[in-house]
């Protein structure tokens, strides 16, 4: 069993992990880890990620109020978003919050990260969709953020940054950089050019490897209603199938890429 100490570690690990990889500026983002039904530890409001220590960690319970903090340090005023993370997915045991540039970019153009362009992203993260902006430390997050976490273990917060979760810290922290990755590949082939996208049977091919390497979260290559027909899943619809039914889900992507080729243009020639 692994001590509070070393978990608090663990986490100014991470957050150095962040700052050093300039995914953070000054005191933005934030870190939580579960450790029990209703225990959290998580980083504190105010801080440098790239500069804590141990004792700079709170722990508070499920609803966000303050168990444990040292001195000055106070729970991160993100902490809302973050119980609602472990709320709505048990399965989920830390969450990562951070602004990475290109990642966040997107999100401030309002271009959700769907187009199927390299093996590693389709596999590990599917589709990485927008929710809609809210004020930061209210209710208008953690609302915003709720109604994608059935469907998708990274989510792109609109003018704000990304949010990741898994069953780990490290693995949360993993999704974070392959968000990045992912988008600044994104961003860059399309300066070049035209990012060319596999095509359905790719797709399905890396989605039945996803499926055998037993991968834990959430994944259109399980949760795809036209999956769970025994049909082909779908790849790019931004979040509008949500698990629902073959008629609300827009497997048919091209006009989401021509728009989100668009938008990208747009920006470019800014």
């Amino acid at each position: 069993m692994v001590s509070e100490y070393e978990i608090k570690k663990q986490i100014c690990d991470i957050g150095k992990r962040i700052y050093n990889r300039n995914m953070v500026a000054a005191n933005d983002g934030n870190i939580s880890v579960k450790i029990s039904d209703n225990e959290f530890l998580c980083t504190p409001t105010g801080v440098s990620k790239g500069f804590m220590t141990p004792e700079y960690i709170c722990k508070v319970d499920a609803k966000g109020n303050v168990i444990q903090a040292n001195g000055k340090f106070k729970p991160s005023s993100e902490i809302k978003m973050h119980m609602r993370v472990y709320e709505k997915r048990p399965d989920v045991k830390a969450v990562v919050h951070a602004h990475p540039s290109f990642a966040t970019s997107f999100a401030i153009a309002g271009i959700p990260l769907t187009q199927p362009i390299m093996p590693e992203a389709v596999i590990a993260l599917g589709c990485v969709p927008i929710a809609e902006y809210g004020t930061p430390s209210t209710e208008e997050i953690p609302d915003a953020v709720e109604k994608y976490l059935p469907y998708f273990d990274a989510v792109l917060l609109a003018n704000h940054g990304a949010l990741t979760y898994s069953d780990s810290l490290l693995a949360a922290y993993h999704k974070m950089e392959s968000v990045e990755f992912y988008a600044e590949l994104l961003y860059k082939s399309k300066q070049l050019g035209t990012p060319i996208e596999f095509n359905k049977e790719q797709i399905e091919k890396l989605y039945e490897i996803r499926r055998k390497m037993g991968l834990p979260g959430k994944h259109p290559a399980n949760l795809c209603p036209n999956q769970k027909k025994g049909e082909m899943s779908c790849h790019g619809c931004g979040g509008n199938c949500k698990g629902e039914s073959k008629s609300s889900c827009n497997c048919e992507s091209e006009s989401l890429v021509a728009e989100i080729t668009k938008k990208v243009m747009e920006q470019l020639k800014k």
